[in-house]
């Protein structure tokens, strides 16, 4: 279905056509006229589908824009997914200059958030514990919230925000309507439809071709000393101009962040220590094309949507099944092929085996053969010799 042919105000169409969309994606189809009935929905669909438009602009259409009382309140897990979020509604609302949102999350300064909160806005974008925050201390007036959406909904409650959500839902007194969009519906999620929902809409949408990111997952076979040197050869030799790179740790993120940058790589990272302003400054950087590598910890691997990332490296073996699939899901964006890689060690091959079979991935494996150069097919057992970084 083409969005020229959606029933909604003409500024929406004009503002998604500035945002280079024409064809609308599965689930915004088939949720869009659900939400513009005033029905409840849980959605299921892979990430990277197009969900924030989904619910973005039934929201924004049902806006009282001469009030500026907050009417629709999004919650999302992470402060990278609510700015996110907030900036696509923005987007969204670009020739509606009467919409205002507000995104309050936590790690940022309160009294802005509130300042800002007290200018006016129709819509919230927040984060669960830093909008209980302001309910507590009455910095948010939600007493003429009608719509509640719950993006993300499995990670959400999955991060211990069951008990948050519910106490924002029974807060506001006047809500008519709930939608959650979710990767999975968990016990949780369904637990929060069965108290919250009235005959829900449910939609599912299967990670078939037409919607899941084209990505190409690559297994190295690699010991603790090459590790280093094999991601610098294939970012070199692939001449990958923007990649992200995953680690488990804070501590392995800083160092090789710092390797990374005496091998000569225009390179920064994020984890959970970073300030908000810093990690506002470095995924910036990222987005305008200013670093050419991102490392992270998986505080990064939901929320990020950049497109034009060319390759997303495993240093460490993610440590639950779905991180994987979020992490190489920040490849492949907006109808684009990405590439993947999992760099392993002997002592991670079982795991990884594990993993690929019950996410149902596919990482074909690589080695370098005797000229430098990456080809497919079996490892080959080998005694490893230490190789330099270039």
């Amino acid at each position: 279905m083409l969005y020229q042919d959606l029933n909604t105000l003409p500024e929406i169409l004009q503002a998604v056509e500035r945002m280079g969309f024409t064809q609308m994606t599965e689930v915004q189809e088939k949720a869009i006229p659900v939400m513009q009935a005033g029905k409840d929905i849980i959605a299921k669909a892979p990430t990277g589908t197009g969900k924030t438009c989904a619910f973005g602009i039934p929201v924004i259409e049902k806006l009282d824009r001469t009030a500026a009382w907050p009417q629709a309140v999004i919650l999302a897990p992470t402060r990278e997914l609510a700015q996110q979020i907030a900036q696509d509604l923005r987007d969204l609302a670009h020739f509606l200059p009467d919409v205002r949102i507000a995104c309050v999350y936590g790690g940022a300064n309160m009294a802005r958030q509130t300042e800002q909160l007290k200018k006016g806005c129709q819509i919230v974008v927040a984060t669960p514990g830093r909008l209980m925050d302001h309910m507590q201390h009455r910095t948010i007036d939600i007493r003429h919230v009608t719509t509640v959406v719950l993006d993300e909904a499995d990670e959400m409650l999955d991060m211990g925000f069951y008990k948050d959500v519910r106490k924002i839902i029974d807060s506001m007194k006047a809500r008519k309507t709930l939608a959650m969009f979710s990767a999975t519906i968990s016990r949780e999620v369904m637990d929060i439809g069965w108290l919250y929902q009235r005959d829900a809409e449910e939609i599912t949408v299967q990670p078939v071709k037409a919607s899941a990111p084209k990505i190409t997952q690559y297994q190295l076979h690699t010991t603790g000393r090459n590790k280093l040197a094999d991601l610098t050869d294939l970012i070199i030799k692939k001449d990958y101009k923007r990649v992200m790179v995953f680690c488990n740790t804070r501590y392995t993120t800083a160092m090789l962040t710092n390797q990374l940058a005496r091998c000569g790589f225009v390179v920064d990272c994020l984890h959970g220590d970073l300030s908000q302003a810093d990690r506002n400054k470095i995924m910036a950087s990222f987005r305008e094309g200013k670093l050419a590598v991102l490392v992270a910890t998986d505080v990064a691997a939901r929320g990020i949507d950049v497109e034009d990332v060319d390759a997303v490296f495993n240093y460490d073996l993610p440590p639950s099944n779905e991180y994987y699939t979020h992490r190489i899901g920040r490849t492949g964006r907006a109808g684009k092929e990405g590439v993947s890689y999992i760099l392993y060690t002997d002592e991670d091959k079982k795991r990884l085996d594990e993993m690929l079979r019950l996410t149902r991935n596919t990482a074909i494996p690589v080695s370098w053969n005797e000229k430098g150069e990456l080809v497919e097919g079996q490892v080959q057992k080998h005694d490893f010799q230490i190789r330099q970084y270039f």
